[in-house]
């Protein structure tokens, strides 16, 4: 499973939901939101939280009692994976009134009811290893954001040895490709100019499908489906899954971005097997060499967890030493987090605040590579997705100050130079004839 797909705090706000976690959980958000708005529920508070670590647990715990506070006489209900992998501990808080499951909250049926209907349990979260299919939410936009997420994917089938979020998304089901391309295009039409693709772990998209379509296969096909979609993304992928369909889009397809996030999790050969994980530190190498002469303007993300049971010294710098060879400029570092059911949680753990030492300096190598990224891109002419009038994206999802932009367009913007964390760049648009 990947740790995350978008957020660095993994937090956004906006009553009624305020979310934690990943992509997925934004995208889940939305589809509540829709359905409170429907069911003409000002009255409800929702936390959508996140289990991948402790400390995305305590904000939720604190996010609640806030939410209390502020609102007195709202309905408060918690949903997320910490809701459903751990229900009656939030169901214990005073500031509760409600513990809704994974499957639940996106049933339009578990808002329009209140937590004092009659009947209505306290806690109403099913077994997510109970659900077969990934039932399908369109959200007609998002709130505050220039793209939109799609949900092509649920679950995962893995057992990473670190991870507890298939006990709270379940195993891996996914959405038909059909019903994949009518959501986009309806997104499109909408006004959305890029789509991201997300999902808990995309790149196992399809085995449960009659035919077994892989992630790359589904791509080709919703990019032909959907010429007028100008810019497809997407979230975080597995390098061991890539298939020979999705190679061959990053080479030929300029509407696939040129940004993979990659769930890496370790650089040291010894720290991944104990993990659980199917590739070794030569795979993920590889991996970037060959995405590089295959697309020589692509850029690299990826997750890395600091710090995780019996990592030495040696190993820790292996770790460190793959963030230079591979050239990751977007960096997601988590130090490691014991989630209670786990095995790592009972091997021999490091000491906390070497896990927090260690998180440090991986991320100071993510961001020197980002410095030293955005600054060769001096001079450059940068297709540029704006966010907000004075922010937006390049395709390689570097962030971009300008001026005078209108958010939602695409517009080529000149590099002039950057920051150390966002291109400085200006508009060229063309004068009226």
């Amino acid at each position: 499973m990947n740790q995350t797909d978008d957020n660095t705090d993994g937090r956004t706000t906006g009553r009624p939901v305020e979310t934690f976690g990943c992509r997925l959980n934004a995208y889940e958000s939305e589809v509540i939101r829709d359905h409170l708005a429907r069911a003409g529920r000002e009255d409800v508070v929702v936390i959508n939280t996140c289990a991948v670590t402790k400390e995305a647990e305590r904000q939720a715990r604190q996010a609640i009692r806030k939410a209390r506070r502020a609102n007195p006489a709202a309905e408060i209900v918690v949903t997320g994976c910490a809701a459903q992998i751990d229900p009656a501990a939030y169901a214990a808080m005073e500031e509760v009134d409600r513990v809704v499951g994974n499957e639940e909250k996106l049933k339009a049926e578990t808002w329009a009811q209140s937590g004092d209907t009659p009947g209505e349990a306290k806690i109403l979260v099913n077994d997510i290893m109970s659900v077969k299919e990934t039932a399908s939410h369109l959200v007609a936009g998002l709130e505050g954001r220039a793209r939109a997420f799609v949900q092509v994917q649920q679950g995962c089938d893995h057992r990473c040895t670190f991870c507890i979020i298939p006990f709270g998304r379940g195993n891996s089901r996914s959405v038909p490709m059909g019903e994949i391309v009518r959501q986009v295009r309806e997104l499109v039409a909408n006004g959305y100019r890029e789509i991201v693709l997300t999902g808990v772990d995309i790149t196992s998209y399809g085995a449960d499908l009659p035919g077994k379509p892989e992630l790359g296969q589904m791509v080709r096909r919703l990019l032909a489906l959907v010429p007028e979609l100008p810019r497809l993304r997407l979230s975080s992928i597995d390098a061991v899954e890539i298939d020979g369909d999705l190679l061959t889009l990053v080479r030929d397809e300029p509407r696939l971005m040129p940004h993979l996030h990659v769930s890496l999790q370790a650089g040291d050969d010894m720290i991944l097997k104990r993990m659980k994980r199917r590739h070794n530190r030569s795979d993920i190498i590889t991996f970037c060499r060959e995405m590089r002469a295959a697309r020589p303007d692509i850029a690299f993300g990826g997750d890395i967890i600091a710090g995780f049971p019996t990592e030495t010294e040696e190993m820790f710098a292996n770790s460190l030493a793959l963030v230079e060879e591979c050239g990751l400029s977007y960096l997601h570092v988590f130090p490691y987090s014991a989630r209670p059911g786990t095995p790592a949680a009972k091997m021999p753990q490091v000491p906390g605040p070497l896990r927090k030492e260690r998180a440090a300096k991986l991320r100071a190598a993510g961001e020197a590579n980002l410095a030293r990224f955005l600054e060769s891109l001096t001079g450059s002419l940068q297709s540029v997705l704006v966010e907000k009038p004075d922010l937006g994206r390049a395709e390689n999802f570097a962030p971009v100050r300008l001026e005078g932009g209108i958010p939602g367009e695409i517009v080529p913007v000149r590099i002039t130079g950057s920051d150390g964390t966002h291109l400085i760049g200006q508009i060229e648009r063309k004068s009226a004839a």
